[in-house]
């Protein structure tokens, strides 16, 4: 019998995968990642409630369950890194990092430890092997509103060749409908959707509470290098915003770019925010080991981006370039960039900047 580490958190994703696999036959172990959050900390985060509710649907599925303390991994790989990011002016993405580095990493090292042969998840996305080429691919959730493979892209082979992803075959309705005729008490749980360490959104507040720095203000100036106010420190400025500068302007700003070295945030107007060409680093390709000659293809370059058409080539190994087929709106360094070909996965990489 297959054996299946199954990541629960205590809502209704987790929750109605690890009765999916448990209904297809394999050997369930239910686990919990402790990752930052305390007793007393926002309703927003993993709290003993939602180890709770966990515990409460591994014992009716008669799993046993396990809760994983791993908040100093997620303190260097995924906080220390968002903190970085933004002091050296980029807008990062942590939920990738933390599937990266906690799910499908630490975890994974869990189910080897287990002897299981699977780590199961939640996520709305699927996972298929391609006999033409030999290699496992990933794909999107059948439900487009609520694909999650964006944040999937860094996985690798290995990574693939064991991990069930249940609910890529499944709307988020039917989701709910499934833990109704379970009689679960979540299904009407609330999807978490802020950053589980910065629950109230004030990312700047925490960025300073942490490292215990403050950031100095600076100048607002206009692309000519004109002063236009003061600004707040720069870690509160992010690429295409607008609101929350604090400015009497006689027209919409937006902000076009932040320079840590100069202390400045540059405004800019709507078109100025548009850009074709982009290079991002740290590289992780699915559909083959390396880009050999440029390919044709789409590419996310925010979560809720739409896809754009473009060009894609590898100009180092850790490296590629896009040039899209028409300029894309706010390209921020420190998001990711994802490719697709249709409902695929081709790879990603982090932006490191626009041209």
């Amino acid at each position: 019998m297959k054996k299946a580490l199954i990541a629960m958190s205590g809502g209704v994703d987790s929750s109605v995968a690890a009765y999916l696999i448990k209904e297809k036959g394999f050997e369930c172990i239910g686990a919990t990642m402790r990752l930052h959050c305390k007793e007393s900390e926002d309703a927003s985060c993993l709290t003993s409630k939602d180890i709770e509710d966990a515990r409460k649907i591994a014992s009716s599925l008669d799993m046993p369950y396990e809760v994983y303390d791993f908040q100093d991994n997620f303190r260097e790989k995924v906080i220390d890194k968002f903190v970085n990011t933004y002091k050296t002016g980029g807008t990062p993405n942590p939920c990738i990092d933390c599937n990266r580095h906690l799910k499908f990493a630490a975890l994974m090292n869990k189910m080897a430890e287990l002897s299981c042969d699977y780590v199961v998840t939640g996520h709305y996305a699927r996972v298929a092997f391609d006999e033409k080429s030999g290699r496992y691919l990933l794909k999107k959730g059948l439900d487009e509103s609520k694909d999650q493979s964006y944040v999937l892209y860094s996985l690798t082979q290995e990574q693939l060749s064991h991990i069930l992803l249940p609910l890529g075959e499944y709307t988020k309705e039917e989701t709910r409908q499934i833990a109704e005729k379970l009689d679960l008490e979540l299904s009407q749980k609330k999807d978490s959707q802020d950053i589980c360490f910065v629950p109230d959104g004030d990312y700047a507040k925490f960025i300073e509470e942490y490292t215990g720095e403050k950031f100095s203000e600076g100048d607002f100036v206009d692309l000519n290098g004109n002063k236009l106010g003061t600004h707040k420190g720069i870690i509160r400025y992010t690429i295409g915003q607008r609101k929350g500068l604090g400015l009497a302007l006689p027209a919409s700003m937006y902000v076009t770019k932040t320079s840590v070295e100069e202390n400045k945030v540059y405004l800019g107007f709507n078109e100025d925010l548009f850009s074709k060409e982009l290079e991002a680093t740290d590289i992780n390709l699915i559909f083959a080991d390396e880009i050999k000659e440029p390919i044709k293809c789409t590419a996310k370059i925010r979560y809720k981006h739409k896809e754009a058409p473009c060009t894609v080539w590898q100009t180092e190994k850790d490296r590629i370039h896009i040039e899209f087929d028409e300029p894309q709106r706010a390209i921020t360094k420190g998001q990711a960039v994802v490719l697709y070909d249709g409902d695929t996965v081709l790879g990603g990489g982090t932006i490191e900047k626009c041209l």
